[in-house]
């Protein structure tokens, strides 16, 4: 069914005046939370934080209609309060000295997750952007089925739909769910809505006393993995410590796109770290969650089974607890919290952490650590140093790319991030190449194409089965690691065990983008450590409650009234960026020829004019006469410093509809410093996959004028030209050289190979890496003079995903056997 009318507005008062009782307390806190209480925002006179120290921006300007929503007005809009209870031990205890756990009183903070669910459900913003029923997506071309969202898995198909019909290869799903959700009553056409839960400790201070606070968030697996990333009220904090667990029947809901549906809620994946999820599991650190492999041969157990809540089950029984635990890595004590929740079975609920496991875990924390004793097994402390030194250098003069973080000093820094893992893990294959063994750089060339491969935003059976072949590279590859001595006790490391588990994720849960730990680790910020810095850090959590719960009702005001239109005309205004040209510079061809050493540009000005007039001429511009080419005289050209790119890159982060923006820079002094020239890759329209489809050039300026009436964004091009038609063997990247043609006269000196193009023709930009084998990197040269020094570079996929899907070519390689 469906609302025929919106409800009517909310009744607002937009007084100016301030209150009188603003001062009473930093958030207008009147009421403690106890046992039972809840926390009003309705009755709280006060929105001020003008008292904390925090000098940050704050969630909105102070304006009396956004104070009133978020704490004056008593709207119902994202309205679920906070409650909570006091849990403490209550069974028997020892005599003599008592342990702290057993006296200590814990306070629970949560929210109702069913109305948190609720509200997500009925937020307009999600309308188009989510699925209510499982779905089975194929590609209308190859038929090949598509993985892309999380109701799109094997999972959800397997907890709700028992039939379908498959018509011109597009699934048109008929809920009837069915085992035990079927015997609930009244859930017979009911939409299914899995709760994702993750839990993740966060520190919002290391100086002043205890300040760890554990909060747990949700989201539901209907909406689209980009909403979720983006963090768009997808993802809300709703307990800090626990929830209360429990599931009710089938429930009519209001939906965004305004009906009302019949839906039935189930625990589905959960986010966490090995750990954690290893506490959630209730296993032994060391043992898998997801299998009974040993805890010694991990990847070597071939008896090893699915580990499910029937088997654990079972073993509880028929084990006493120290066999459990030494032999099958079951804690038997302790029951997993999903025991409580219809059939929920915490060991297929447990999804993929690509931080973690691969980012932070099996990269920084094992390989780049291993490569380091490789060297001090294989060589004397003094070499072993100066090839370390010699990576150091090489990872220091990566030329300078958007949003890539520089490593000025190498890899020398003690507290590492998860976005230093990640930047590392994009420039750190080249500086490694030629100084180590062939086996050892291909098995960072293969864990790197595995984990690009996996975090790509929608997956089919090609994509899956490369997971699954740059996985058993990698496995092939890393027994240098072992025979050489590093790893003599073999692999059986959890984190690096669950790269096994990745191809069968995918096809339970789709594209695990969406359900890695990255996203309630960049929730904390918003969540609980911007709100703690808000706070007066007095009973700093009943304050940071409060402003969650006022920010959730504030986002959802704004869903609201711009849903009714309310935010429309001239509310808000469209502010658009207009970037003029820079005025220090010559105006004419013959003058910027001089300043940026770009011999002849009016000629290669005059080329381009003939092929945009004359489009499908067929004339090469190497082969074109100036005899035929238009007349540039006294037009006026202005110089732009930066152009922006824009395209469409969903499985890196972006916008809600993919849309990702970088800037390509050509300056004579990029932030006072040196000159910045980037790297581009060009379009060349003959359909050729990977860079036989593209060309790379160095752009030595970016341009504009206006040619009879047209106006002309362009830039002057360096060209670069491919050393092979197919990628490096070892690294995986392609390999190109700056292109020159023979001089002329006496000199004989070389030229570059420079043309003039149009913006329209430039995909993005383009990140290389020298190419330095044989030769030391000098002590002496910086980042931005590596494109003038080397002689050949690596066009780096693994800059970032789009750059991966554009530029990996996939080799056939031959297994053991054959190659044997």
């Amino acid at each position: 069914m469906c609302e025929d009318d919106m409800p009517p507005l909310l009744p607002i008062n937009y007084d100016d005046s301030d209150d009188e009782d603003d001062d009473d307390d930093d958030l207008g806190i009147e009421a403690e939370v106890a046992d039972g209480d809840v926390v009003d925002v309705g009755s709280n006179s006060g929105g001020s934080v003008s008292g904390t120290a925090y000098r940050t921006p704050l969630p909105l300007r102070r304006h009396a209609a956004a104070n009133q929503i978020a704490a004056g007005q008593p709207t119902p809009l994202g309205d679920v309060r906070w409650q909570s209870f006091k849990l403490s031990y209550g069974g028997p205890k020892p005599d003599g000295e008592i342990p702290t756990w057993m006296t200590d009183e814990h306070t629970v903070h949560f929210r109702d997750p069913r109305e948190i669910v609720k509200n997500m459900l009925a937020n307009t913003d999600f309308k188009d952007e989510i699925d209510y029923a499982p779905l089975h997506e194929f590609d209308t071309g190859s038929r090949s089925r598509r993985l892309r969202n999380f109701m799109g898995g094997d999972w959800v198909w397997r907890q709700a739909v028992s039939g379908a019909l498959l018509r011109d290869h597009i699934m048109l799903t008929t809920i009837c769910v069915q085992d035990a959700i079927q015997q609930l009553p009244d859930t017979k056409d009911s939409s299914f809505v899995p709760i994702i839960l993750g839990s993740d400790k966060t520190t919002v201070s290391v100086a002043t006393g205890q300040n760890d606070y554990y909060p747990l968030y949700a989201s539901i697996g209907n909406v689209h993995n980009n909403v979720r990333r983006a963090h768009r009220n997808a993802v809300v904090v709703i307990a800090f410590l626990a929830i209360p667990k429990r599931m009710t029947r089938p429930e009519v809901t209001r939906c965004g796109d305004r009906h009302f549906r019949k839906v039935v809620y189930r625990v589905g994946p959960y986010i966490a770290d090995y750990p954690e999820q290893a506490l959630v599991a209730s296993i032994v650190q060391g043992w898998c969650p997801g299998c009974t492999a040993s805890s010694k041969c991990l990847d070597e157990d071939a008896s090893a089974v699915s580990r499910t809540r029937e088997v654990v089950d079972r073993l509880t029984v028929l084990c006493d607890l120290g066999p459990l635990w030494n032999e099958y890595g079951i804690v038997g004590d302790v029951v997993p919290f999903t025991n409580d929740f219809p059939r929920a079975d915490i060991h297929e609920l447990l999804s993929p952490d690509i931080l973690h496991q691969l980012v932070k875990g099996t990269f920084k924390d094992h390989l780049v650590l291993w490569v380091e004793h490789y060297l001090r097994r294989q060589y004397n402390e003094g070499r072993a140093t100066e090839i370390m030194a010699e990576i150091d250098c090489r990872i220091a003069v990566a030329p300078p790319f958007s949003q890539l973080r520089h490593f000025h000093e190498g890899r020398g820094f003690k507290r590492w991030t998860g976005d230093d893992s990640k930047a590392l893990m994009k420039v750190y294959l080249p500086a490694i190449d030629g100084l180590l063994p062939t086996d050892v750089v291909k098995i960072f060339r293969y864990f790197l194409e595995f984990c690009y491969l996996v975090r790509r935003d929608m997956h089919d059976e090609k994509t899956v089965g490369q997971v699954g072949e740059s996985l058993r590279m990698f496995r092939h590859y890393r027994e240098i690691f072992r025979t050489s001595g590093v790893r003599t006790e073999g692999f059986s490391l959890p984190r690096q065990h669950s790269l096994e588990h990745y191809e069968d994720h995918i096809w339970d849960f789709a594209a695990p983008n969406a359900l890695c730990s990255s996203i309630t680790e960049s929730k904390h910020i918003k969540a609980v450590k911007e709100p703690w810095r808000r706070s007066n850090r007095y009973q700093a959590l009943d304050q940071m409650l409060l402003t969650n719960q006022r920010l959730d009702k504030l986002a959802a005001a704004h869903v609201d009234f711009a849903e009714r239109g309310m935010l429309g005309g001239t509310c808000l205004e469209s502010v658009q960026l207009q970037v003029e040209g820079e005025r220090q510079h010559s105006r004419t061809a013959d003058g910027l020829d001089k300043e940026f050493s770009i011999p002849n540009l009016r000629d290669h000005i005059r080329r381009f004019l003939f092929h945009q007039i004359h489009a499908n001429s067929g004339i090469s511009g190497a082969n074109l006469s100036l005899d035929i080419c238009p007349p540039f005289e006294d037009e006026r050209i202005y110089v732009h410093y930066s152009a922006s790119a824009t395209y469409y890159a969903p499985s890196d982060p972006s916008g809600l509809g993919g849309m990702h923006q970088e800037f390509i820079r050509a300056t004579p002094k990029w932030r006072h410093g040196a000159a910045r020239y980037d790297c581009v890759l060009i379009n060349k329209s003959n359909n050729a996959p990977s860079l036989l489809g593209l060309d790379v050039a160095r752009v030595r300026l970016l341009f504009s004028f206006h040619y009879h009436g047209v106006a002309y964004p362009c830039a002057a091009v360096h060209w670069f030209w491919r050393t092979d038609d197919e990628p490096d063997k070892d690294t995986g990247m392609w390999v190109v050289e700056p292109a020159f043609i023979p001089g002329v006269g006496r000199s004989r000196r070389r030229m570059p190979l420079i043309s003039v193009i149009h913006l329209d023709t430039i995909i993005r930009a383009a990140h290389l890496i020298g190419v330095s084998i044989g030769d030391p990197v000098p002590i002496s040269l910086h980042s931005h003079q590596s494109l003038d020094h080397f002689k050949s570079f690596f066009v780096n996929k693994f800059v970032d995903h789009h750059a991966f899907e554009l530029l990996h070519t996939v080799v056939a390689v031959p297994r053991a056997d054959e190659r044997s």
